[in-house]
């Protein structure tokens, strides 16, 4: 029996996968992809052994983790509902897809771990929200959920209505900060700064920002204050961002997210 099971080995699934096998070991684990390219850099990557089949991979590991998309779980589902077994764990990365859809097409038998992680988890900086759809899961079954999303960054327990509000808040949310990213980089390099110079800059000031307020616990507001000299440089750059409305845009953005998200629910 395998610890855990991989259905899936792309963005998301391949980094967790490399977690794992720090984690636990090559041999405790095994994956299943649909195209070849996948398998060949799953297995080159970790040493992780591919699974026969799918039925195969769901028969023999304790935990199956789902890291295909939503499209795809008409194709899987069925197979594992006829291959699960009672109390098997079931991990999902897909947004808006609930615990009770999931429990229903996986049979009833399984316990259901609802998450969203994102893309930062590739280099080991992820954040992911996790959601368990029961009281039943056992203290090391929780522990394995936790030591496996903290090989790939951080993790936060939500309750499952909030997990819509996850796909707003680290999700979908990458894609903001790289817009903003290449948008102060653009204003550098209006001003001559050579592109490379201009994102390495930026990059590592958004790096040192996340930084501070991880650290030092003070509220952004606060840390906006003590760069905004008065009468300075910074405090007519944020007037500029006031007027140009960035923090209703910012909002906005936040409210398109969360409605397609509780429109993907299932």
């Amino acid at each position: 029996m395998k610890k855990i099971g991989f259905i899936g080995a792309g963005n998301m699934g391949l980094p967790l996968l490399m977690g794992a096998t720090k984690l636990l070991g090559a041999e405790q684990l095994t994956f299943f992809c649909a195209d070849e390219f996948s398998n060949k850099r799953a297995h080159e990557t970790t040493g992780v052994e591919q699974a026969e089949s799918l039925e195969k991979l769901v028969q023999t590991s304790e935990c199956v983790l789902l890291a295909v998309k939503p499209q795809s779980f008409g194709e899987v589902l069925p197979v594992i509902k006829a291959n699960t077994f009672d109390g098997q764990v079931i991990i999902s990365l897909a947004p808006g897809v609930t615990v009770e859809y999931l429990s229903q097409e996986t049979g009833g038998k399984t316990k259901i771990v609802r998450t969203m992680p994102n893309t930062p988890a590739m280099v080991g900086e992820g954040m992911t929200a996790v959601c368990y759809g029961s009281n039943d899961f056992t203290a090391v079954e929780k522990k394995l959920v936790q030591d496996l999303f903290e090989t790939v960054g951080k993790m936060v327990e939500l309750p499952e209505r909030l997990m819509d509000a996850a796909v707003v808040a680290n999700g979908s949310s990458p894609a903001f900060v790289y817009i903003f990213m290449e948008a102060l980089a653009d204003g550098a390099v209006k001003f001559g700064i050579p592109r490379a110079t201009a994102y390495e800059m930026v990059a590592q000031t958004v790096i040192g920002s996340a930084k501070m307020l991880l650290e030092t616990g003070e509220h952004p507001g606060k840390l906006k204050d003590n760069v905004c000299s008065p009468g300075g440089t910074t405090i007519a750059a944020v007037a500029a961002l006031e007027e140009a409305g960035f923090r209703n845009a910012v909002i906005k953005a936040c409210d398109a997210c969360y409605e397609k998200a509780t429109g993907l629910k299932k």
